[in-house]
């Protein structure tokens, strides 16, 4: 698995580096929506949750929505976001 496709939150920085690369090859599921992070764009995995970017976006949507008027700058972000999620 690619280093830039699952982001580890809150891990410390090894400061030795091992020949050995246990964990990369590991499945991470989101804790949202159960999908794994082969089939999302990107994954955030934090400690004991983990949050694909199509959920993050989800949530965000909703935190910008509750206050039923969303700044021009966050709907830019959001018609940005889901125009290209549609094609």
């Amino acid at each position: 698995m690619s280093d830039d496709k699952v982001v580890k939150l809150g891990a410390k920085k090894r400061e030795h580096q091992d020949d050995s690369k246990t964990g990369e090859d590991d499945v991470v599921y989101c804790s949202f929506c159960k999908r794994p992070n082969t089939q999302v764009l990107k994954m955030v995995k934090g400690p004991g949750v983990n949050i694909c970017s199509e959920c993050a976006m989800i949530a965000v949507q909703y935190l910008i929505l509750n206050d039923r008027m969303p700044s021009a700058e966050a709907q830019q972000i959001l018609d940005a976001f889901w125009g290209k999620a549609r094609r």
